[in-house]
């Protein structure tokens, strides 16, 4: 259950999705763009730094504050959820967990501020869930390094000013070499090569990077050389919290469109509430979101007591991404014929619940995650 203090945080980020991020979201949706003064003001809520320690100008929430605002911030708009998550849980993290004190003092008070938005550069053109796999690199020139390489399908790349990118610093065959270095994006040599054009969350920016002998100074190591691996499964776990809770938001979001509906139209003479079609509808979707909802508790809950969570990130990311394609469709099917045309907000929720499936690993990959710790537990 949460405390008095998260229900607050929770009353906060409703009321502020409510006013001020739902009213833009078929604007977002339409133009592929999340507006300047959106920015502004949710950099004003300290949620570009929410769980950045105050000393370094954010919020000092917790983790599950963050996932509370990723549900909230989600269900009014999908594209803001992500791009609040994977700058959070991606960009920031990393840094926080990682970062030497010099590190920390020089990116965290522009990252909470809003001004320097993060991304997490790990896939590349031809590496999906295969890091070991990447070919960009990173030679080290004596009193600098040089970074040479690409990146695929990176969240805010468009809008990033702080990238953490990993690369082999040692050519091998699979995922030894791998170290991770925080990268200024406005740096000489990088460039945004292409944005995508998706089928939902259309406002968040998904990019290419290309890094053409870009200059790296030495304190641009984040970690351990030849650590980055350990690095980039460390942040990815708590990544997928972040996913679950923007799937239980656009969950939450397509529910509301559907029972609301339900009451309102009529059919046989009375509304379609009153069917027993559609009250199945309403019952298995309000049983998932609560599922969703408690898996993602109990995963931040142990993050913020420092407990192993790796195999519970990956159970509510699983989940909640699933159970919110699922109500999604639901949502669409209630409303019917309504439910595929854009007057309605059904079928946005649709196209953006399904990328939650996919990114930050897949389906698949969170089978193998949860299966590996069962057996391990097992044996």
């Amino acid at each position: 259950m949460l405390s008095e203090q998260h229900k607050d945080i929770k009353n906060m980020c409703e009321k502020f999705s409510d006013s001020e991020v739902a009213p833009l979201a078929e604007k977002i949706d339409k133009e592929a763009m999340i507006p300047a003064e959106l920015y502004t003001k949710m950099a004003a809520n300290g949620f570009f730094g929410i769980f950045i320690p105050e000393e370094y100008g954010g919020a000092g929430m917790d983790y599950t504050s963050y996932s509370i605002m990723v549900e909230e911030v989600s269900r009014g708009c999908a594209s803001c959820g992500v791009l609040l998550s994977a700058h959070n849980s991606l960009a920031v993290w990393p840094i926080l967990k990682f970062g030497s004190e010099e590190q920390k003092s020089k990116w965290l008070p522009k990252m909470a501020s809003g001004d320097g938005i993060g991304c997490y550069c790990l896939s590349e053109p031809n590496v999906g869930s295969d890091p070991g796999a990447m070919i960009t690199f990173v030679e080290d020139k004596g009193d600098h390094y040089e970074l040479n390489g690409s990146k695929n399908f990176i969240t805010n790349g468009r809008e990033a000013k702080v990238a953490v990118v990993f690369a082999k610093t040692r050519k091998t065959d699979n995922y030894k070499g791998i170290s991770a270095f925080i990268v200024d994006m406005e740096a000489d040599g990088v460039a945004v090569q292409k944005v995508e054009e998706k089928l939902g969350i259309k406002g968040s920016s998904t990019a290419q990077i290309v890094f053409e002998k870009v200059k790296l100074p030495k304190d641009s190591l984040l970690g351990e050389n030849e650590k980055g691996f350990k690095v980039a499964m460390m942040t990815l776990d708590g990544g997928r919290i972040g996913i679950a809770s923007q799937a239980l938001g656009i969950a939450e979001a397509a529910y509301r469109v559907a029972i609301k509906y339900s009451t309102e139209r009529m059919a046989f003479g009375k509304p379609i509430s009153g069917l027993q079609a559609i009250q199945f509808k309403i019952a298995d979707m309000a049983t998932k979101i609560l599922a969703s909802r408690l898996l993602i508790q109990h995963a931040s809950e142990l993050k913020d007591k420092d407990l192993p969570y790796s195999k519970e990130a990956a159970q509510c990311k699983l989940f909640a991404s699933e159970a919110a394609m699922w109500v999604a469709n639901q949502g669409v099917q209630t409303l019917g014929g309504n439910g595929y045309i854009k007057e309605y907000p059904a079928e946005r929720h649709f196209r953006d619940a399904k990328i939650t499936e996919i990114y930050e690993g897949t389906s698949e990959i969170q089978r193998i995650v949860i299966a590996g710790n069962e057996l391990k537990a097992y044996r």
